[in-house]
C-alpha cells in the first residue's frame, strides 16, 4: 500500500512538488515498515512463529506485564502504526499526499491506508494489553495529534489540506480509543470515518473540477447555485 500510496501521489510527474510529496510518503512508511520488521524480528526469537493465533494464544505465559520484550515489541508495531496512520511524529507526509489525484485521497488517505495503524493496534490488542505502559503512549499520541491536526486544519486555505488535517484528527481519535482498550468503537469509527471522509474528498474534487483546478477555498462561495448534488453531499459527509 506504501508503494502504491508512492506512486498514485507522484501520479503528475511533471510537477516538481507531487514528486517530492510522494518521496516523503514513500521515505516516512518504510520508517513505519523498519519498526514493523524488527517488531517482526522480535516475536520471532521469543515465540518461533508470526501466526496471529499462534502468538496470542502463548502470549500471556511468554510475556510478563510491561517486561523489556512486550515493550520494545509493542513499541515497533507502533512506529509502523504512527507511519500508515499519520501520527505524530510521523505525520508530516498526509498532508503533502494531496498533490495526488483526488480520488487517490478518498480511497487511500481516507478509506484504507491512513487506518490500517489503528487496525494492527486493535488486531494485536492480545500483546498491547501486555503493555499497559504502551497504551497510555498510544492514547496521548492519539489526543496530541486530534488537536493539533485540528488545530492546523482551521488555518488551512487550500480545500483538500483541510480535509487532510480533518482525517488526520480523526485518526487522533482512533489512537484514543484503542489507547483505552476501547477496541470495537475504534473499528466502528474506522469504518464509518471510511465512507464520510472519502464522501468530503470525492466532494473536494467536484468542487475543484468546477472551479478548473482552483483550490484556495478564498476563492470560492455561494456554490451551491452551480453544483447542488455536491452542496448536499458535502453537507452529508460534515454531518
Amino acid at each position: 500500500v506504501g508503494l502504491a500510496s508512492y506512486l498514485l501521489i507522484g501520479f503528475w510527474k511533471e510537477k516538481t512538488s507531487a514528486v517530492l510529496a510522494a518521496r516523503k510518503a514513500f521515505v516516512m512508511n518504510v520508517i513505519g515498515d523498519v519498526g514493523m520488521v524488527i517488531a517482526a524480528f522480535i516475536i520471532f526469537e521469543h515465540l518461533g512463529t508470526l501466526s496471529f493465533l499462534d502468538v496470542f494464544a502463548v502470549a500471556k505465559t511468554t510475556f510478563r506485564t510491561n517486561d523489556d520484550a512486550i515493550l520494545l515489541i509493542t513499541m515497533f508495531l507502533l512506529a509502523g502504526a504512527c507511519a500508515k496512520s499519520a501520527q505524530i511524529p510521523l505525520h508530516t507526509w498526509l498532508p503533502d499526499a494531496m498533490e495526488g489525484p483526488t480520488p487517490v485521497s478518498a480511497l487511500i488517505h481516507a478509506a484504507t491506508m491512513v487506518t490500517a495503524g489503528v487496525y494492527l493496534i486493535a488486531r494485536c490488542h492480545v500483546l498491547y494489553e501486555l503493555a499497559p505502559f504502551t497504551m497510555y503512549f498510544i492514547a496521548t499520541v492519539g489526543v496530541l495529534t486530534a488537536i493539533f491536526a485540528c488545530s492546523m486544519a482551521m488555518v488551512q486555505y487550500d480545500i483538500k489540506r483541510v480535509i487532510a488535517y480533518s482525517t488526520m484528527s480523526q485518526l487522533g481519535f482512533m489512537f484514543l480509543a484503542v489507547g483505552v482498550g476501547m477496541y470495537s468503537i475504534a473499528m466502528f469509527h474506522l469504518m464509518t470515518h471510511a465512507f464520510f471522509k472519502a464522501l468530503l474528498f470525492l466532494g473536494a474534487g467536484s468542487v475543484i473540477h468546477a472551479m478548473s483546478d482552483e483550490q484556495d477555498m478564498r476563492n470560492m462561495g455561494g456554490l451551491y447555485k452551480l453544483i447542488p448534488v455536491t452542496y448536499v453531499l458535502m453537507w452529508v459527509g460534515s454531518l
